[in-house]
């Protein structure tokens, strides 16, 4: 039996390979073209005035007003006019990823999900515990409640250790979450999916931190300070292709784990406890499907009988010499 941190790394492997099938790299130009174009429209109408408005803001504030000018004494006039567009980016690439993750769960995950099930899983049953209403109400949900979470932990981000753990486990929840539920809804029951999220908690809350950290890296293209800022317009097409990417691998990743483990799931319901899974695996110590036989479990021997005492070779008397004997035949006086 695969234990459940071989089958992530299994898993892996085998998401990263079906990036490259064709219908896969197809599939992720939807949400691209999507999201760009969203992106293009909104840049383009909103940058400007949710820039102006965010410097309007801090100067309105008396205490960052006198932060920003002493600043300004200190020659960091360039830090004070980044700071307007630096704002505005933290607070856009979160929703960016949000956004993203949902459209690659609507999208991309039903046929991707057919994808591997027909390559993979063919003969794994469809039992269609979720609909795609059911999918749509779910992902939009813990969107909307990812989104709430993000804007309550802002000013846990001006504190550096939490700016690099709470966006990635944020989105590593929405990630176990969304993926999950939609990797199961074609060919696990209600009950199924519940026990399977129950029974595999970590492992998914593992891929979803992962997720979350994966999907944080494009944010690492504005970290070159004025010179990304001047290159936002073509920086952020470049963030929404990576973001749809990290999310349609992670999507695939969650997939072989759950139609995986859903498989192994269904085969320990259907075998007779004590039988064997896998006539290989179970043959190794750590992998035993039924406890090994111990020692003490053998009924105790038969008493072996001590052996008789060694008297030597027997040796033969002559006739009539036997202990009694009177005389010896056809001797004079016998």
């Amino acid at each position: 039996m695969i234990k459940p941190m071989g089958r992530v790394a299994d898993s892996f492997w085998r998401a990263a390979m079906y990036c490259l099938h064709p219908q896969v790299i197809g599939l992720s130009l939807l949400p691209v073209l999507l999201l760009g174009l969203l992106t293009g429209v909104l840049g383009y109408f909103f940058w400007g005035d949710a820039v102006a408005a965010v410097r309007a803001t801090m100067e309105s504030w008396s205490l960052i007003d006198a932060m920003l000018k002493w600043l300004d004494s200190m020659g960091g006039q360039g830090l004070r006019a980044l700071l307007a567009p630096i704002i505005v980016l933290g607070v856009s690439l979160p929703v960016l990823a949000a956004l993203s993750m949902l459209l690659v769960a609507m999208m991309m995950m039903p046929s991707l999900v057919n994808l591997v099930g027909r390559r993979r899983f063919s003969g794994l049953e469809r039992k269609r515990g979720g609909g795609f209403m059911s999918s749509l109400m779910w992902s939009l949900g813990h969107t909307v409640m990812c989104l709430v979470l993000l804007l309550v932990s802002l000013p846990f981000w001006l504190i550096p250790p939490l700016f690099a753990v709470l966006p990635p486990l944020i989105f590593g929840w929405l990630g176990y979450r969304v993926f999950t539920f939609d990797a199961l809804a074609e060919h696990a029951s209600a009950p199924e999916r519940r026990r399977l999220l129950r029974e595999h908690r970590l492992p998914l809350m593992l891929l979803g931190v992962c997720t979350g950290y994966l999907g944080a890296a494009p944010a690492a293209l504005f970290s070159l300070g004025l010179f990304a800022i001047a290159l936002t317009p073509l920086l952020l097409p470049l963030a929404v292709w990576l973001f749809t990417l990290v999310f349609a691998f992670s999507s695939l990743w969650f997939i072989h784990y759950a139609l995986a483990a859903l498989q192994e799931m269904r085969r320990e319901d259907s075998v007779a406890p004590g039988t064997p899974l896998d006539d290989v695996m179970d043959a190794l110590p750590a992998n035993y499907a039924t406890a090994p036989p111990r020692v003490e479990d053998f009924p105790p021997d038969a008493p072996v009988p001590p052996p008789a005492p060694d008297t030597g070779p027997t040796r033969r008397l002559p006739p009539g010499s036997e202990p009694g004997a009177t005389g010896v035949p056809g001797l004079p006086g016998a």
